[in-house]
């Protein structure tokens, strides 16, 4: 007799790890894959993060800590709020998470019941959409494009509220990813009091904030209380596979959001949360790492134009370019399979971020090295010739 199988498993796929992993069939038979799908940076922690855990392992007792992390953590994140950006974080709200994606479970699990609707940006981060997906909330599109600079405004919101919609929770993600577009500051701050106004959670992804060219992040605490924030040591701090984030939470989610990282993951790895208490003092170092995406940001905005990628997302942060292929192909997935069976690039189709529109677009991601961006730019070139 056949077993039940839960119905929360049948989401999609996230593609760009599917791609990762026939790229890296590929470089495992000997062929020279450059690695522009995944957005992870190109160099591993700082030298100050790994000092840290090699007078730590064998001379330190790392077993469970408290759900919400080590005061030591918090404490550094707390501050960093007052440093960065010029707002008073308590520490009591700071919780320490197994990377961002386990902030994204707890919280959405904490501020959404089954049923609720949760609006997002598309072409948006996939994993949004199908953890929510799997957790029975009702995904609300906002499908954005250039004319938007792919961000979500208020006008868009009130026309959804007007027209009928109900929403109770909004994802905004500055800079984004795929588009690695950014809201302005008087933006962020005109989103966050219109969902406190309106009675919508706002769950702001800022993990790509300190990698920015030209522009200021800026976080929505400047300007709501029920703002649930979300960052990770993965991209600007270059902990990938640390597995370590962390969220502001406000007062109304602090003991539900507790209850749930007890049951779901006790505690962050406690390796990983001493490395973050040194990844702070390793601002120069990092610095240098955004310095070099610059250098990779501009060469791919010079040159991909010229191999015939014309109609580019403007790139103000993160790591990646967006770009509309709809000149070239219709079939974003197979197009990308082309390249990398034809040139050994690997890129993400943008169907993995826009189920309606994202046959006609891909990503590409700038986080290695600026030699790599500089041959990708070449191979395509010929390629597309």
């Amino acid at each position: 007799m056949a077993m039940k199988v839960s119905s929360r498993g049948t989401i999609p796929p996230f593609i760009v790890m599917d791609v990762m992993r026939e790229a890296n069939a590929l470089e495992a038979a000997g062929e020279n894959v450059l690695h522009l799908e995944v957005g992870q940076p190109g160099t591993g922690a700082p030298g100050g993060v790994v000092k840290r855990v090699r007078e730590l392992v064998g001379n330190h007792l790392l077993g469970y800590t408290d759900a919400f992390g080590i005061p030591e953590l918090r404490a550094k994140i707390a501050a960093h709020y007052q440093t960065a950006y010029g707002v008073s974080v308590d520490i009591a709200n700071v919780v320490v998470t197994t990377g961002s994606s386990g902030a994204f479970v707890v919280s959405f699990l904490a501020a959404f019941d089954a049923g609720d609707r949760v609006a997002l940006a598309s072409p948006g981060y996939p994993a949004y959409r199908n953890i929510l997906t799997a957790l029975g909330v009702d995904v609300v599109d906002i499908p954005v494009g250039p004319d938007t600079n792919f961000q979500p405004s208020v006008e868009i919101l009130e026309s959804l509220v007007s027209g009928g919609e109900s929403i109770d929770g909004l994802i905004v993600a500055s800079p984004s990813n795929p588009t690695g577009t950014m809201l302005q500051p008087e933006e962020v701050a005109e989103l966050a009091r219109y969902c406190d106004t309106a009675g919508i959670r706002l769950i702001s992804d800022e993990i790509y904030h300190g990698i920015t060219f030209g522009v200021r992040a800026e976080t929505a605490l400047i300007a709501s209380p029920s703002a649930v924030v979300i960052n990770s040591f993965s991209k600007y701090y270059s902990m990938t596979g640390w597995r370590l984030g962390w969220m502001i939470v406000p007062d109304d989610l602090l003991r539900a959001v507790e209850c749930l990282s007890q049951n779901l993951f006790i505690s962050p790895p406690a390796v990983s949360q001493q490395a973050g208490v040194a990844a702070f003092d390793c601002a120069e170092e990092l610095d240098g790492n955004v310095q070099r995406y610059a250098e990779n940001r501009a060469l791919l905005l010079r040159e991909l134009p010229r191999a015939g990628f014309r109609n580019l997302a403007s790139a103000d942060g993160a790591f990646y370019i967006y770009a509309d292929i709809g000149d070239l192909t219709n079939d974003s997935e197979a197009f990308c399979k082309r390249m990398l069976t034809e040139t050994n690039i690997a890129a993400t189709p943008g169907t993995d971020f826009d189920p309606d529109r994202g046959h006609r677009f891909l990503r590409l991601s700038f986080s290695g090295e600026t030699a790599v961006m500089a041959e990708a730019a070449e191979r395509l070139r010929h390629w597309l010739a």
